[in-house]
């Protein structure tokens, strides 16, 4: 299977034979892959180098002249280390765009906390207007990628190297998916911790819903989920900072007694560098951890 990176630039280089307004803005990294789409459309696929701001900025311009710009680097490069200009250039200036991400919170340990990005989408969330597609799979990647870039506004399509085994029907709305039906609780798996939450959910009578869009957070289905279970408690499992989307989830549940447990990368940072199977393992999001965490808190 090829990897959502993978399948991001294969999918915008066609779109770029297909989609006139298209144009895609690199910063170094994916460039080599983007090489033939860049020959074929050399005012189209820009490359600014090693800035971010730039990246940014230059983004933004192309939509404020009547471009769709898809914007892609690293996360921690794409929405940390140029948040002032995603905060302004698109946001302020109402500028729309499609910003595509990968590494995800750490797919290259190695690389240190500087190519760690766990922070992105909380962060984003400080902003109005953004949708946010969290893909669990290379085939639900590309069909994000085609509607975003299809659509209007602002877009956030966040990649990354862990995936689910299969891909499940997903559409640019949004809308959590049911996967599973119980009776004691409700579990929100986020992309590509679908299958750990799965495994680690077996057996047990719960709900499970699939989100591969979390922004706008889909409320209803949170409330839809709660209400024929005994007792609104949700679990939110992210592949992201833990708590993220736990005030969204209590907001949904507002007007009913109900118990958030936001799951995800915890704040202290792990300075080993390690494998992403060993920081998955560490911040608790392997089926082992999720577990324990999931039935201590729903007292199953």
């Amino acid at each position: 299977m090829d990897t959502m990176r993978d399948r991001f630039i294969s999918t915008a280089s066609r779109l770029l034979d297909e989609e006139p307004r298209l144009a895609v803005v690199l910063a170094d990294i994916s460039a080599d892959g983007f090489a033939p789409a860049a020959r074929a459309h050399p005012d189209r696929v820009i490359n600014v180098g090693i800035r971010e701001q730039l990246l940014v900025g230059a983004g933004a311009g192309m939509a404020l002249a009547g471009m769709r710009p898809v914007v892609h680097t690293f996360a921690s490069f794409l929405v940390e280390r140029p948040f002032e200009q995603v905060k302004l250039d698109f946001g302020h200036q109402g500028a729309d765009g499609v910003l595509v991400s990968a590494g995800g919170s750490y797919d290259w340990p190695a690389g240190g906390f500087t190519h760690m990005a766990p922070g992105d989408v909380a962060l984003l969330d400080t902003l109005d207007g953004w949708t946010v597609h969290v893909p669990g799979h290379p085939d639900e990647a590309e069909a994000l990628l085609r509607a975003a870039v299809a659509g209007e506004g602002r877009a956030y399509v966040r990649l990354s190297l862990q995936a689910n085994r299969a891909a499940r029907a997903v559409s640019g709305s949004g809308g959590f998916v049911p996967v599973r039906e119980g009776r004691l609780g409700t579990v929100v798996a986020v992309g590509p911790m679908l299958d750990d939450v799965l495994a680690a959910t077996e057996g047990l009578d719960l709900t499970v819903l699939y989100a591969a869009t979390v922004r706008p957070f889909d409320a209803a289905g949170v409330r839809r989920a709660a209400g024929v279970t005994n007792a609104a408690d949700v679990v939110i499992v992210e592949p992201y900072l833990a708590g993220t989307s736990a005030a969204a989830a209590g907001e949904a549940l507002v007007d009913l007694p109900h118990r958030v447990l936001g799951l995800g990368v915890g704040r202290a940072e792990l300075r080993r560098y390690g494998t992403m199977d060993e920081h998955l393992r560490a911040h608790g999001l392997d089926p082992a951890g999720l577990r324990e965490r999931i039935t201590g808190f729903l007292r199953l």
